[in-house]
């Protein structure tokens, strides 16, 4: 019942930190209430993914004249779809199983609750109790969907992404409201499908966190796809009374009702911190719920850690995995660089795709940076002209002055497997002539990096 490590928690953040502790030789175990693998591997990142997939396939399918290729009638099995999902989630889960027997990590299934002198408490579906020790702790949550006085859920006609994955029927209409990345990804999966769809975002563009080139093409992309996208717009409330949601919303032009089978209520995520022990450690969360930790998440308590969603920064699952290897090998000794939060990447899976990392150039400037910018448009790619997808761009912000590379937003097919080029060029320092001067193989779609930073410093060739 000892252990150099107890994780709550067993997403991204939570199996890749024991992971990562057990081959630093310390005797690990991972509290998890539900499935292996957490939010992400089971409700999140990787049966989103799945469903997006089938959505691309469809959308082959059904341009497939455009490929010389002629396909009578096809249809969607939304059961099927759904079911594949699902699939493919256990299947992932069941790998994390298989890394815990591999690595010697101690799966205890149950509530966990941190407790003074450095234990942990277990509580099991039938309620028994049972106490764990570790000479660290490392809290690893996760969060879940946040809810709204006037969107209140009631995983039937509001729904929150859970549902939105697992549907008994596919609805002939959805009120989407939130455009950030959930929101978004889901537009497009139902969209793509066949149901008709209203996305509601309450900033005055969709995707807000992205470079506003990007928010202008997406929204471009969405409208043309006959999505009714509505900025600057609110829900002021949802009538759930009939066989149809009666959705009042907001607008600089008055109040506009939308009947709708389902809303989905995408407005952000709250960190799973409460029940956790933190009131009798003396901790106190944010406002917003998050654990307050120092560079190597270290909280107000010595050897208790936060990781992930449990903590304030971006919700990505690649985030706390880096922050999970990061706080075991400084529990460790190892003196791990702490992470650098301004060379992250973003991705959002909708189509056309978006990947982000650094500052966008309105960040830019308003940091004071007198800015290079370059844009390479896909209609000039070669690969993707015979792709056939030729929407969207890369964008590139460079340091007038200094050269650094400040920034690259990408929107377009296939861009969040490119980012990690940016990612990589900016944490080895990389200038725009070494990225211009690196020959990148034709025909691809990664040589729309090299054109757009040869587009920041006038040297650009097929534009």
């Amino acid at each position: 019942m000892n252990y150099d490590l107890i994780i709550i928690g067993s997403g991204p953040g939570g199996y890749v930190a024991a992971i990562r502790a057990s081959r630093l030789g310390m005797k690990v175990a991972v509290v998890e209430r539900a499935e292996l693998g957490g939010v992400c591997l089971n409700w999140g990142c990787i049966p989103t993914k799945a469903l997006l997939k089938s959505a691309e396939v469809f959308n082959y399918i059904k341009e497939a004249d455009q490929y010389g290729i002629q396909i009578q009638d096809p249809k969607v099995d939304f059961t099927g779809m759904v079911k594949r999902s699902r699939e493919v989630a256990d299947g992932m889960s069941k790998g994390i199983q298989f890394l815990f027997k591999k690595n010697k990590i101690d799966h205890i299934q149950g509530d966990g609750k941190v407790t003074k002198n450095k234990k942990v408490a277990v509580r099991d579906e039938n309620g028994k109790a049972q106490e764990y020790e570790a000479k660290n702790i490392i809290l690893a949550p996760g969060a879940r969907s946040r809810e709204i006085s006037n969107l209140k859920q009631d995983g039937n006609k509001i729904i929150g992404y859970r549902e939105a994955m697992t549907l008994d029927q596919q609805p002939e209409k959805i009120v989407i409201v939130g455009a950030g990345a959930i929101g978004s990804e889901f537009a497009h999966f139902y969209n793509s499908i066949g149901t008709e769809v209203v996305l509601v975002e309450y900033q005055d563009r969709i995707v807000p966190v992205e470079d506003a080139d990007v928010s202008k093409e997406l929204a471009r992309s969405f409208k043309k796809k006959k999505m009714k996208v509505m900025t600057g717009s609110s829900v002021d409330s949802v009538d759930t009374s009939g066989k149809k949601c009666k959705v009042k919303i907001n607008t600089s032009k008055g109040e506009e009702t939308e009947d709708a089978d389902i809303v989905l209520s995408a407005v952000g995520y709250t960190p799973n911190t409460e029940n956790i022990g933190l009131e009798e450690l003396g901790l106190q969360p944010t406002k917003s719920g998050a654990i307050e930790v120092d560079e190597y998440y270290r909280t107000g308590v010595d050897h208790v850690f936060a990781i992930g969603d449990a903590i304030p920064g971006p919700a990505l699952a690649h985030v706390g995995s880096a922050e999970g290897i990061t706080c075991v090998e400084h529990i460790a000794g190892e003196h791990p660089a702490p992470l650098d939060y301004n060379n992250l990447p973003a991705c959002t899976y909708c189509q056309p795709e978006i990947a982000s990392v650094g500052y966008s150039e309105a960040e830019a400037k308003e940091q004071g940076y007198e800015v290079k910018v370059g844009k390479f448009p896909f209609t000039a790619s070669g690969k993707a002209s015979a792709a056939g997808k030729k929407e969207g761009f890369v964008k590139v912000v460079f340091d007038a002055k200094y050269g650094e590379w400040l920034g690259a937003h990408m929107i377009g097919a296939n861009v969040t497997e490119m980012i990690a080029e940016a990612v990589s060029a900016r944490k080895l320092e990389t200038t725009g002539h070494e990225i211009i001067k690196s020959v990148h193989p034709h025909p691809t779609m990664s040589e729309a990096v090299m054109e757009a930073v040869a587009a920041a410093y006038d040297e650009v060739i097929h534009v």
